[in-house]
């Protein structure tokens, strides 16, 4: 399999909208909003609901594009972590919070489209060399919405690994995907 041609470019999409550039952030939604969409849902477990935050995603990453870092992380990451913390904050306020099963990760997955299976298949190889636990408090943590705290009882694991293995799993996730 051969690298698409023209590969979307998030970071130059992110500073066109900076710029005020519609078709920049049309690119975005084109390219993420189905995806953001699953994250929203899972975590809140509403259609409608989802759809209302991945909305108010966009508006916020059309306002502040302009303090997007590439120093701190990816910007496909950024887009991903905005929609997240608008779900979590719906969730914090009405304490309705879904987990996401092994199986829906699967899925998600699955139902990529070939252009971006590409870098889906990276970023799987880069999570495959992690520890199935420290994978799994991941996937807790971006997928399921789930707390520090949540995760070490639900793993029975204390807080303090929880977090030294959050913060060196995505540390080992840059280096890899670098």
């Amino acid at each position: 399999m051969s690298l698409p041609e023209n590969p979307f470019d998030y970071d130059l999409a992110l500073q066109g909208c900076a710029r005020g550039d519609r078709r920049a952030l049309q690119g975005l939604y084109e390219h993420e909003g189905g995806r953001l969409l699953a994250v929203a849902k899972r975590i809140v477990g509403d259609t409608a609901l989802a759809e209302d935050i991945v909305h108010d995603a966009f508006v916020r990453i059309w306002t502040r594009a302009a303090s997007f870092d590439p120093q701190r992380g990816s910007a496909r990451g950024w887009l991903f972590s905005v929609t997240r913390h608008l779900a979590l904050n719906h969730v914090r306020r009405h304490e309705r919070l879904q987990p996401l099963a092994d199986q829906d990760i699967d899925a998600m997955v699955a139902d990529e489209p070939a252009g971006l299976a590409i870098g889906g298949a990276r970023i799987d190889g880069c999570l495959e060399q992690l520890e199935p636990l420290r994978r799994q408090c991941l996937y807790h943590a971006y997928l399921d919405g789930y707390s520090h705290a949540e995760i070490a009882h639900k793993l029975d694991t204390p807080l303090g690994t929880v977090k030294a293995w959050i913060k060196r799993s995505l540390a080992a996730l840059r280096e890899c995907m670098a």
